[in-house]
């Protein structure tokens, strides 16, 4: 069984080396979906009777270890040394330093991989992560699956 929880997070970022106006500093509204496989819980009395997991559970932990990190931050390459530099005499400014450039596709594959071990068969129903998909806007986005 499948299921999926979305979450919503405000965001900066660039592409340096893009050849249109991605390359100047500018935000988005980004959608964040995560998908989990396992079972189904079938245990009386469990409050996650019925579930492969609580939704309000995948969002706190996807909460927890992701959106309030990215939220209302800045999220740059640490090669984009300029940028890095001008956030980081901005006193208390949000700044996420990442050893990527902040592609939807690199930012999908980074929270994939920082999930995939927060949810780790934490039932005993064979949980696990399948998907992060990352909407960038609402008509585009990137999907890390598990391979």
């Amino acid at each position: 069984m499948l299921i999926t929880r979305r979450l919503e997070f405000d965001a900066g970022h660039r592409i340096p080396d893009h050849k249109s106006r991605c390359r100047h500093l500018h935000g988005h509204r980004y959608a964040l979906e995560v998908t989990l496989g396992g079972d189904i819980i079938l245990q009386a009395g469990d409050p996650s009777n019925g579930m492969v997991m609580d939704f309000a559970e995948v969002k706190t932990l996807v909460q927890q270890h992701l959106v309030d990190h990215w939220d209302h931050a800045f999220l740059v390459h640490a090669g984009d040394t300029q940028v890095v530099e001008f956030l980081q005499s901005i006193p208390n400014h949000r700044t996420v330093i990442l050893g990527c450039v902040p592609t939807s596709e690199n930012l999908a594959e980074y929270a994939f991989n920082l999930l995939d071990s927060v949810f780790q068969d934490t039932y005993g129903n064979h949980l696990r992560l399948e998907r992060v998909r990352l909407y960038e806007t609402p008509n585009c986005w990137a999907d890390a699956v598990r391979k």
